[in-house]
């Protein structure tokens, strides 16, 4: 297919979102009751979410180097998919636009690399319908994951295809610690990551669409994000820039479920944030910890609000700490998420840390192959936990101490319809 023009792109892109409204809270999910009221499958709908995210940046879990051929990566993302059936999962979250790329045939942005080891070669098939059509095949659900605005892993926008659209719109972009990302600030970059994320949704029937943790970058020592320019043409209206940032990202957020709904009625939207949204300190609606990065603040994502405004059907904070860890003890975060989710028809999963266990850089709690097992009892208390993500693909496949086969056989004995 031919690749569109940015330039037309933005222009209808904008007028169509226009027309949107830009309520300061979106309607219930799925036509289902009162503004903020239950969505579909909200807290008193049946099933346990048992996911794993698989990883496609990088090359960190799939395909496990670039440059295989379409019948090897194929073989592989089966593999996967066998694996997470084994151990009586029931979704796969497998990431599709890893860096402004595509696994599948996008109009919008070039072939990933992690596929070919070139941006822009096509792969000689279809990885991202082969992967619902298979997942779906073994009674898994798929959900396709999307990095919102990372551009590249690098620095050197000249190292992108050539008809990369950070290439063919330069002032879309911001270098940040030794990276590139689209600028949220600008309305026309957030026109089209909505667009690039819904080809995917009219093109397959995929069950969910799934952002990570990344929306403004990760804070980096001693260097500033560059919206010098964006916050200027359209910041006036704020009374800071961190304000008028979480207005960038909360719009993103609406802008993309309303899009959803329209293209995909009953296609689910969910996040899975940084795990801690604000410290008590902060904030005294904030959870009891002390992590060094807090979404509000720092990623400028408010996802208390997405969860009680019941913008998203689920969100799946990254819990990666054990229980009594000083900073971010995840037997404190999980029932304050519990708290933020109740009443609001957003369902709550528990992101797992699977890749720490028995890793010996971890501390002394990450090598019992108990502990993640604990973690799911711990959840157990909690009506309002539906269940639980595992990072990532290429741990549960080798489990190196049995924390996997531990959860297994202590909380997964049957199979579990995924929650709807």
């Amino acid at each position: 297919m031919g690749r569109v023009s940015r330039r037309v792109f933005a222009t209808a892109a904008l007028a169509a979102l226009a027309t949107m409204p830009q309520a300061s809270a979106a309607p219930g999910r799925h036509g289902s009751g009162a503004p903020g009221g239950p969505g579909r499958g909200g807290a008193g709908a049946a099933g346990e979410m048992r996911g794993v995210w698989l990883a496609t940046v990088a090359n960190r879990d799939w395909p496990s180097r670039p440059g295989l051929s379409a019948a090897q990566q194929h073989a592989e993302l089966t593999a996967h998919l066998d694996a997470a059936v084994r151990a009586r999962l029931n979704t796969v979250i497998l990431q599709v636009r890893p860096t402004a790329d595509a696994l599948w045939p996008s109009p919008y942005e070039p072939w990933s690399q992690y596929l070919t080891g070139t941006q822009g070669r096509h792969p000689g098939w279809d990885p991202l319908g082969t992967a619902v059509t298979e997942a779906h095949a073994r009674g898994l659900e798929l959900h396709a994951w999307f990095n919102p605005y990372r551009v590249a892993l690098h620095a050197d926008p000249a190292r992108l295809a050539a008809s990369h659209p950070a290439r063919e719109n330069p002032d879309w972009v911001v270098p940040h610690g030794g990276k590139l990302y689209y600028d949220p600030g600008l309305p026309e970059v957030r026109a089209f990551v909505r667009e690039a994320v819904l080809d995917a949704v009219r093109r397959y029937p995929v069950d969910a669409v799934h952002f990570d943790d990344y929306f403004y970058p990760y804070p980096v020592p001693g260097q500033t994000f560059d919206d010098d320019r964006s916050h200027d043409a359209h910041g006036g209206a704020f009374p800071d820039r961190a304000a008028w940032r979480r207005d960038n990202v909360d719009r993103l957020v609406r802008e993309t479920a309303a899009g959803i709904r329209e293209v995909r009625p009953g296609t689910r939207f969910g996040i899975s944030p940084f795990g801690v949204w604000r410290n008590a300190d902060a904030d005294a609606l904030g959870s009891r910890t002390r992590a060094g990065v807090q979404t509000y603040d720092d990623l400028h994502a408010d996802t208390r609000r997405w969860a009680r405004e019941n913008w998203i059907d689920y969100i799946c904070p990254q819990l990666y700490w054990h229980i009594g860890f000083a900073a971010a003890d995840y037997a404190e975060l999980l029932p304050w998420w519990a708290e933020v989710v109740r009443g609001s028809g957003t369902q709550l999963y528990l992101g797992e840390a699977l890749y720490k266990a028995g890793d010996p850089a971890q501390p002394a709690a990450w090598q019992d192959p108990a502990e993640l097992s604990r973690h799911l009892a711990l959840a157990g208390k909690y009506a309002a936990a539906r269940g639980h993500v595992f990072f990532a693909a290429r741990e549960l496949a080798a489990d190196p101490v049995g924390a996997m086969a531990r959860v297994v056989a202590d909380h997964y004995r049957q199979p579990a319809t995924p929650p709807r």
